[in-house]
C-alpha cells in the first residue's frame, strides 16, 4: 500500500510543474530522503515510479499464455493511489497512463509490414501473422484494467474511473487521442463484463432491503421521488419496479425500470405518480391490460454507452407476459427533454433572421396578438417567447387552447424531423426507436409539473412496443434511419410542414 508521504509528495510535485524545480521524495535503501529534481509538464517522478511498478510489461507473443499474473497488490496500490488524488492530479495520471503505457506503435508498424509480406505464403502463416498483429494492438494498460476487475471493489472502481474519463472528454479538459483510446478500451471491457448473461433481474418491492429502496429513490432521474409514501406507491399494487444487478457490484442497481399496470395506455404522468387510492389495494387482474414504462434510469455514469436499458425492457416484458399471459399492450410514457430549449433556440434564430412569422399561420399570429394584447410582428413573437419561457400560458385556458395545436405540431416535428447524423435528435426518442418501438402518441398536458413544463411544455409521448414488429422497426431505423410512427404523429408532422414555411 502507498504511504501518505508518497501521496503528499506526488501532489506537491504536480502542483509545482510550472516551476523548474520540484521537491520529490524517493525511496532509498536507508529510508526516505528529500532531493530536488527537474520536473517536466507531462508528469512527475513519483507518478512514473508508481505506474512503472503497477503496469506490468505486456508478455511476448510466445509467452502470452504462460506469463504469471502480477500480484494483487499492484491493483490495490493503483486503486488506493488514484482515489487519493484530486481532479487535476487524476487527469495527470490518466494522461500519463494512456500516453506512456498504451500500444507500441513501432512494433505494430513492423508487424503490419510482415503481414503484407506473408500474403503470398500459406494460410496458416497468414493467420499467425494476423494474430501477432492483433496481439500487438493491445494497450499495455489493458492488463492493469483487467487485473483490477478481479479484486474486491475493482469493477466499481473502473466504472467510476470511466465516469472521470467521460467528464474529462465532455469538459474538454484534455483533447488527447490517447485519453479517448483509454476510454474506448475501458468501455469495451465493461461491455464484456456487463453483458446481459451476467446480469441479474431483480424485482424491487416494499420488502426489499432498505438501502436498495433508498438507492432506487436517489437514482430516480425522470420523476423524482418525493417521500417514502411516494416510493411505497411506486413499488406497490399496480406498479412494478425492476433493476439489473451484477455480482461484482452487490447492492448497486445498475439500471432501474418503473412500470405502471393499467387498463389502457396512460396519456399523462399525474395519474401514475400522484395517484394513491390503490396504495394498499389488492390487484384485480381484470384491470391490468397494459404495461406502461414510465421511467428508466441508468444509475452509473461510467456505464454510458454500455447497452443495458434495451435488454432490461425486453426482460421485463417477458416477466410481465409470464405473470399476465393476457397482456398485449406495452408502451412507454416518455418525457421529451430538450423540446422547450430547442423551440426557444428556433424562435431566437427565426427572430434574428426575420423569419419568425413563418412558424405560425397568419390566423394563429392574430390570435396570439389578441390574447397577449401586443402589436403585430416581432412584438407578438417576443410575447410568444416569453409565454413559453415562463409557462404563464398554462394559467390561461384561452392561451392553452390557442397554443395546443401549435406546440403539438412543433413537438411532433422536433421528435420526428430533427436529426443528428440521420437519427432522432432527442435522446429518449433515439433510445426507444433503436429498440424497435413505434412513435405512437403525443399527449397534451401530460406532465404539468414545473419540470415537465420547463422541459417540454407539459407534452409527453408514448413509444409503443408492438412485439411482433420491434425487430423489423429496429433494423429499419438503425440501417435506413427510418422512423416508424403512427397516423397521429404523421398528421401532426404534416400540419407542421403545412403551417410552418421553414
Amino acid at each position: 500500500m502507498i504511504s501518505q508521504r508518497l501521496i503528499f509528495a506526488f501532489r506537491s510535485s504536480t502542483r509545482c510543474w510550472r516551476h523548474p524545480i520540484a521537491f520529490v521524495e524517493a525511496r532509498k535503501r536507508g529510508g526516505w530522503r528529500c532531493f530536488s529534481t527537474p520536473v517536466c509538464s507531462r508528469g512527475s517522478p513519483v507518478m512514473e515510479e508508481i505506474l512503472a511498478r503497477v503496469v506490468a510489461p505486456l508478455p511476448t507473443y510466445e509467452t502470452r499464455d504462460k506469463a504469471p499474473p502480477p500480484p494483487e497488490s499492484n491493483s490495490l496500490e493503483f486503486m488506493h493511489f488514484y482515489k487519493s488524488l484530486d481532479t487535476e492530479d487524476k487527469l495527470s495520471l490518466l494522461t500519463k497512463l494512456s500516453q506512456d503505457f498504451g500500444v507500441d506503435h513501432k512494433s505494430v508498424s513492423e508487424l503490419a509490414v510482415k503481414l503484407l509480406d506473408t500474403q503470398i505464403r500459406d494460410l496458416a502463416t497468414i493467420l499467425q501473422a494476423e494474430d501477432r498483429l492483433r496481439y500487438s494492438l493491445i494497450p499495455r494498460y489493458r492488463q492493469l484494467l483487467s487485473h483490477i476487475s478481479r479484486v474486491e471493489g475493482g469493477v466499481k472502481f473502473l466504472v467510476d474511473l470511466r465516469t472521470d474519463l467521460l467528464e474529462i472528454i465532455s469538459s474538454k479538459a484534455s483533447d488527447s487521442p490517447q485519453i479517448r483510446d483509454l476510454n474506448s478500451t475501458l468501455k469495451s471491457l465493461l461491455s464484456e463484463w456487463f453483458s446481459v448473461g451476467l446480469l441479474k433481474l431483480e424485482r424491487i418491492t416494499w420488502q426489499s432491503p432498505c438501502d436498495i429502496l433508498q438507492k432506487i429513490s436517489q437514482y430516480e432521474a425522470v420523476h423524482p421521488v418525493r417521500n417514502w409514501t411516494d416510493l411505497k406507491r411506486r413499488v406497490g399494487p399496480y406498479r412494478r419496479c425492476y433493476a439489473f444487478t451484477h455480482a461484482a457490484m452487490p447492492g448497486e442497481p445498475l439500471v432501474v425500470l418503473h412500470v405502471a399496470l393499467t387498463e389502457e395506455i396512460s396519456n399523462n404522468i399525474q395519474g401514475i405518480v400522484r395517484e394513491f387510492s390503490t396504495l394498499d389495494a389488492e390487484e384485480d387482474v381484470n384491470k391490468i391490460n397494459a404495461a406502461v414504462f414510465y421511467s428508466i434510469s441508468s444509475t452509473q455514469a461510467g456505464l454510458q454507452g454500455v447497452e443495458l436499458g434495451n435488454y432490461l425492457i425486453k426482460r421485463v416484458v417477458r416477466e410481465l407476459q409470464s405473470e399476465f399471459p393476457h397482456m398485449c399492450q406495452f408502451s412507454s410514457l416518455s418525457p421529451i427533454p430538450g423540446f422547450t430549449s430547442w423551440l426557444q433556440g428556433l424562435l431566437n434564430q427565426c427572430r434574428k433572421e426575420g423569419r419568425g412569422l413563418e412558424l405560425l399561420s397568419e390566423q394563429e399570429w392574430r390570435e396570439v396578438e389578441q390574447a397577449t394584447d401586443c402589436a403585430p410582428g416581432m412584438a407578438a413573437m417576443d410575447a410568444l417567447r416569453k409565454l413559453i419561457g415562463t409557462g404563464e400560458w398554462m394559467r390561461s385556458e384561452r392561451l392553452s387552447l390557442l397554443l395546443e395545436p401549435v406546440l403539438m405540431r412543433l413537438c411532433a416535428w422536433y421528435l420526428y424531423g430533427e436529426k443528428r447524423r440521420g437519427y432522432a435528435l432527442n435522446p429518449v426518442a433515439n433510445f426507444h426507436l433503436q429498440n424497435g418501438a413505434t412513435m405512437w402518441r403525443l399527449n397534451w398536458h401530460a406532465d404539468t409539473s414545473p419540470r415537465g413544463m420547463a422541459n417540454s411544455c407539459g407534452i409527453m409521448v408514448n413509444y409503443r412496443y408492438f412485439l411482433s414488429e420491434t425487430s423489423h422497426n429496429s433494423a429499419l431505423y438503425l440501417q435506413n434511419k427510418v422512423i416508424t410512427a403512427s397516423e397521429q404523429v404523421l398528421s401532426l408532422v404534416s400540419q407542421f410542414q403545412k403551417n410552418s414555411k421553414l
